[in-house]
């Protein structure tokens, strides 16, 4: 008695099947205009979080003592 044959090919991943299923389905502009889109929500997120961190720094810093003006003198 044989063994059943061994699958040569891995079995692709949901998002290698939904680009797959994309790239039948959208043009190529429509495709670079929808991963750009997703790019630029990444980039947005990344920035809020370095705002977020930045503004938890600042907070934590202790705050300087006022500059002092000195006042100009007063004229007779």
């Amino acid at each position: 008695m044989q063994a059943a044959p061994v699958r040569a090919t891995a079995i692709p991943s949901f998002a290698t099947a939904l680009r797959a299923v994309e790239s039948l389905l959208m043009s190529g502009g429509q495709r670079t205009a929808r991963r750009n889109a997703w790019t630029s929500v990444l980039e947005d997120r990344r920035r809020a979080r370095d705002r977020v961190e930045a503004q938890r720094v600042l907070d934590q810093t202790p705050s300087a003592p006022p500059l002092s003006v000195p006042s100009l003198p007063t004229r007779p």
